[in-house]
């Protein structure tokens, strides 16, 4: 017989607070009555799932998500009747059909579908891997790219998330951020080293996000992996809010970050410019 979609499995009286959770940056609020605590949850539950933590017990995953175990298990087995989740009858994991929430963003979305000819120019005049981001949280996304593949350990693909301190088009994103915005992101944020160059030093943060600021444009050399470099500019729309980053990564070879800004960073500008009309 088939399962239920249960939209909410414990009365609201028993929940911490029926209230609305904390909005995303840049998402309007929402009011009580337009709340949906179930589809809040299921969201989470899928969320917990990481890297860190590929397969979770029904227990585990209700201490990642803050609810009862009874409730976690009850959304675990629905999200399995959806195909979102798969069960050996004691772990529970994500399956390949969670990646239809992200595609439907990368089919549907506008910016994704118009800038591909764009990065295609920036890849022949660079002969370089190009790429536009947006930030989501404290992670910029990977939502277009166009180049060949090279072997790194964070192979930038369609959809991948990095810590945006440790990119060039990250750091871009948050230097020309709201500075309110700023201060609540390195308030709140742990800086994690990832190579023996990444700054993990919330001064010297703000010292490099300054001088992104000032210049309107950004280079990160081996904060997230050894010998690489990212060149990055902003992506405005046409009433000139930030939509996003483009920018390049590439082996650092024998060029010095004087000639590879030389070489890359007009082809960015008059890339992102020419862009800007139809974003």
């Amino acid at each position: 017989m088939p399962l239920p979609l249960i939209l909410d499995p414990m009365p609201t009286s028993s929940l911490p607070s029926a209230q609305p959770a904390p909005s995303a940056p840049g998402t309007p609020m929402l009011d009580k009555r337009d709340w949906i605590a179930g589809l809040e949850k299921g969201l989470s539950i899928i969320e917990c799932f990481d890297d860190a933590h590929p397969r979770l017990t029904a227990s585990q995953a209700s201490v990642r998500c803050g609810m009862t175990r009874t409730a976690t298990r009850r959304y675990l087995l629905t999200l399995q009747h959806l195909g979102y989740v798969a069960s050996d009858g004691k772990l529970f994991w994500l399956t390949p059909r969670v990646l239809r929430l992200g595609q439907s963003y990368l089919e549907s979305a506008r910016l994704p579908r118009i800038v591909q000819p764009f990065l295609q120019r920036v890849t022949a005049g660079t002969q370089e891997s190009a790429y536009v981001s947006v930030m989501d949280g404290d992670e910029i996304v990977y939502i277009a790219r166009n180049g060949t593949n090279r072997a790194m350990n964070t192979g930038y693909v369609l959809g991948a998330r990095v810590q945006a301190q440790v990119t060039a088009a990250g750091l871009l994103m948050l230097a020309l951020g709201a500075p309110q915005g700023l201060d609540d992101w390195l308030n709140s944020h742990e800086l994690s080293a990832y190579t023996s160059h990444t700054i993990t030093s919330k001064e010297r943060l703000r010292l490099e996000l300054a001088r992104v600021r000032a210049k309107g444009w950004a280079t990160s050399e081996q904060q997230l992996e050894l010998n690489y470099r990212g060149i990055a500019v902003p992506l405005r729309d046409r009433h000139g809010e930030l939509a996003g980053a483009l920018s390049v990564t590439m082996p650092m070879g024998h060029e010095s970050s004087e000639d590879a800004v030389a070489r890359v960073l007009p082809v960015l500008s008059e890339t992102a410019q020419a862009m800007r009309h139809l974003i």
